[in-house]
């Protein structure tokens, strides 16, 4: 069942259970897919990478405002961020810990053969698309520069 016939069945049970924020959430979920098929390009049609992209960048962006609400002392507005990332959550692929994160990343940089921090931009190439939808960029890249350092 793609992403998207997945969402359409959850609406329909939050729209019955009055549940707001799931039905917000899928909503959100909903127009990023719709936005996605009908790109330039896309030919109507959204694959599974493309929906672990579009979930990961729901998932970014509510968590930068959750932060900015959190500095703001926004509490009302922060909560329900952290609703919205909580639901968009249930539908990615599990995440690594940081110690699984930490044996892929030095499994990949002995497959690529890199020795340094010159060797970054090799290693993450291979790492990105390896661990894609596992980790978030920013981990990957952080945990990449530590055992190259």
């Amino acid at each position: 069942m793609s992403l998207e016939e997945q969402v359409m069945s959850q609406m329909k049970d939050a729209m019955k259970a009055k549940d707001e924020v799931l039905l917000r959430s899928l909503r959100a979920i909903k127009a990023e897919i719709i936005k996605a098929k009908t790109d330039p390009g896309a030919g109507g049609v959204v694959t599974a990478d493309g929906e672990i992209k579009i979930l990961q960048k729901l998932v970014k962006s509510r968590k930068d405002s959750l932060e900015i609400y959190q500095t703001q002392n926004r509490a009302d507005l922060a909560q329900k961020e952290s609703d919205e990332i909580a639901v968009i959550e249930k539908f990615l692929p599990q995440q690594m810990t940081a110690a699984e994160l930490e044996e892929a990343v030095k499994t990949i940089i002995a497959a690529v053969g890199a020795t340094g921090p010159q060797d970054m931009g090799k290693v993450m190439g291979v790492a990105s698309k390896q661990l894609a939808g596992k980790a978030e960029g920013k981990a990957i890249s952080t945990t990449v520069k530590a055992l190259l350092g």
